[in-house]
């Protein structure tokens, strides 16, 4: 078995799709969680893990939400790099250090072991996030899937 497939056991992906679940019902926007073993490979070559994951967000469809607020939540499993990246509507709103302090939230949780717990809570923050600039709409629909994809 690769890191990435030890990296949440089936509970534990239960809990973050159901995180982003929640966190949806709340906003317009559009959570995705993206695993790989690294940024960088053979068949996906990238300078950093950033550039990879711009091409994760494309490849997902996350800039093909009707308002433009896809969050895409990457991690490179064995390199430990997260990066996480929001739709350019989502840029032009949130503060500047959004994505930075969504990262530590998470990151925080990492140091310590608690690989599930952390996702949940930057999960829950970038809804909440996105509540205030995205609320959800009774006419609103999923229009990308809950599920933690894993490598493209």
């Amino acid at each position: 078995m690769s890191k990435v497939e030890d990296f949440l056991t089936p509970t534990q992906e239960a809990e973050i799709v159901e995180a982003i679940r929640r966190a949806e019902k709340n906003t317009s926007g559009e959570i995705r969680v993206h695993l790989e073993a690294h940024f960088n490979t053979p068949q996906h070559p990238a300078d950093d893990v950033f550039e990879r994951a711009v091409k994760v967000f494309d490849f997902l469809h996350m800039d093909n939400t009707k308002n433009g607020n896809g969050v895409l939540i990457y991690i490179a499993v064995e390199d430990k790099q997260l990066v996480i990246m929001g739709d350019a509507s989502i840029n032009s709103v949130v503060p500047d250090d959004f994505w930075e302090s969504t990262k530590n939230k998470i990151t925080s949780h990492f140091k310590k072991g608690e690989i599930k717990q952390g996702l949940v809570s930057g999960i829950t923050e970038a809804g909440n996030q996105l509540k205030k600039y995205f609320p959800y709409l009774k006419d609103d629909t999923n229009e990308l899937p809950n599920t933690i994809s894993t490598d493209t």
